[in-house]
């Protein structure tokens, strides 16, 4: 399952992991995130112990978003070393996510 990741939580679970972490910026009013949200929850479970799959309510964690210039969502940021490696905006599909996420591997 994705882990809920918030303002508190974000250097600890996304800034200091050592393996790669796709980060899934959503909200519950959001159409398209709706859509991707079950797809992130499969790549959470394919990837267990390979990387970390977590989503970010932009509502409730402004901060974050502030941080990462998050404008339009769904947004899907990969993190490798504490960085921002890769980014997809808006509803793809499960391949694209995975695709992403294995060049980080």
């Amino acid at each position: 399952m994705a882990l809920e990741i918030t303002d508190a939580n974000f250097e600890e679970l996304v800034l200091k992991s050592d393996k790669p972490v796709l980060v899934d910026f959503w909200a519950e009013w959001c159409g398209p995130c709706r859509m991707v949200g079950p797809v992130v929850e499969e790549i959470a479970k394919e990837y267990e112990g390979k990387a970390l799959v977590g989503k970010v309510n932009v509502d409730n964690n402004p901060q974050i978003s502030m941080q990462f210039g998050i404008r339009n969502i769904p947004a899907l940021l990969y993190f490798k070393g504490g960085e921002v490696v890769d980014k997809q905006i808006g509803a793809v599909p499960k391949s694209v996510l995975a695709g992403k996420l294995d060049g980080q591997l």
